[in-house]
């Protein structure tokens, strides 16, 4: 596998150095040069396929030899250990369950795989690894869950102060061992410039080997193409497939189009936000103009420059491509707290304010097409993570999961830092002295 920048300013590299690097050189996202081609046997197999075997086909046409087959189907057989279902609202429309993972969210599957590949590459040298994770939400306890206590590795979570939910900033501050936790006086945005400022600086990458673990890392995009297929293999139709993607930092619905690209039958994708809606004012508008984000209930979507848009760019070569592929839609906290209502009267389903912006994204989606349409909205993760949005809007109590529940029981960790790069660069170059 072969992979160039998006920036076009740094050499090509293969996916091991594409992992470990995370961010290349000249602040590029990594991209394969080339898509795989997938058999028709092996679309005409998937119905009956296991998810892991699908799984090992679809990152084995994507990784080649760069990890042994031994190797790839062990990561893959551990990775993917619980289901991604589709749960059937309607005879049309159904929510895809990607939150039955060790941190329920859909951050697990890429999260785990990343750790895994990453430990498998790590283990094969002497070196010591600082992961660097931005996070809006979820990302961070499914990444520091994934290498929690892997030898040679630390993890760094940044996370916005006070712009995470009270159950998500447990789930961070708790994990202890290899893992430090930095409530940043900040929002998304100011952390995911701090580990792009750090992956940048000369100074620190002599003393500090630097990873990301951020949806930046082509590593967590495979994983996450593994659900969509896993979706389609669930549905027996032949008419038109919608997926609607509630999206932040985009890398969901970036691999939701690399699977398209290499022939799984999506007709439509919805990029679902709320009020961080740069990429729905780009299809629109045609220009791309990035902005402060701004806090909302769906706390892991408040991005407002999406890195992963320098992706979608390079898989088309205009707009008007792209729009053939992509719908977008955005939506207010007021709209989401009524749909998640809705959701419950009509259908006696819980969704995360997340989902709920994915069914809104589909809704809208659907009211536009006259062909009969099979929809499928993401529900990212456990409704119970947001009890405190949530809970209000529905007359059920809400069961908060064991694994949950253990974090809530546990104390806070954290260190505070303050929005400026050379403070968080004076800490982890005193944190690499440490680990060495």
């Amino acid at each position: 596998m072969t992979l160039y920048s998006t920036s076009k300013h740094a050499p090509d590299v293969s996916f091991r150095d594409a992992v470990m690097k995370g961010l290349a050189s000249d602040n590029g996202l990594f991209m394969p040069r080339t898509f795989p081609t997938l058999s028709n046997t092996f679309f005409k197999q998937l119905p009956s396929m296991s998810f892991q075997d699908m799984s090992f086909h679809i990152a084995k046409a994507f990784i080649g030899d760069e990890l042994s087959d031994d190797a790839l189907r062990g990561i893959i057989d551990d990775v993917v250990s619980f289901d991604a279902p589709l749960v059937e609202l309607s005879p049309t429309v159904f929510a895809l369950e990607l939150f039955h993972g060790p941190t329920l969210a859909f951050k697990d599957f890429g999260a785990r795989f990343l750790a895994r590949v990453m430990s498998y590459f790590v283990a094969e040298s002497a070196q010591h690894v600082l992961i660097l994770v931005a996070t809006s939400g979820d990302t961070g306890s499914a990444v520091a869950q994934g290498f929690l206590n892997v030898p040679r590795v630390g993890v760094v979570l940044l996370y916005p102060s006070r712009k995470v939910s009270a159950i998500q900033e447990k789930q961070l501050t708790t994990v202890g061992g290899n893992v430090v936790a930095l409530e940043v006086d900040g929002t998304f945005d100011d952390c995911q410039r701090l580990v792009k400022m750090a992956f940048l600086d000369a100074h620190l990458s002599q003393h500090a080997l630097l990873s990301s673990a951020n949806s930046i890392n082509i590593a967590r995009l495979l994983p996450q193409m593994f659900y969509y297929f896993r979706a389609v293999s669930q549905l027996q139709t032949s008419l038109p497939i919608a997926v609607a993607v509630p999206s932040g930092n985009f890398g969901n619905l970036t691999a939701g189009l690399m699977s398209k690209k290499i022939g799984l039958p999506i007709s439509t994708f919805i990029a679902a936000t709320n009020r961080n809606d740069v990429i729905p004012k780009f299809l629109e508008s045609g220009a791309f103009l990035a902005r402060p984000s701004v806090q909302t209930i769906s706390n892991a979507m408040d991005v407002g420059n999406p890195s992963n848009f320098a992706r979608m760019v390079e898989l088309y070569d205009s707009v008007d491509a792209m729009r053939q592929d992509i719908f977008g839609a955005a939506f207010s906290d007021e709209e989401t707290k009524a749909a998640i209502q809705f959701i419950f009267e009509h259908f006696g389903y819980i969704c995360d304010p997340h989902g709920a912006i994915g069914w809104l994204g589909l809704q809208r989606f659907l009211n536009t097409t006259p062909a009969p349409t099979i929809g499928i909205f993401l529900e990212t993760a456990h409704p119970a993570k947001f009890l405190d949005v949530v809970q209000p809007l529905v007359p059920t109590s809400i069961d908060i999961p064991s694994r949950l529940q253990a974090a809530l029981d546990k104390d806070k960790n954290a260190i505070f830092m303050p929005n400026d790069f050379q403070a968080f660069k004076e800490f982890l170059l005193t944190l690499s002295k440490r680990i060495a």
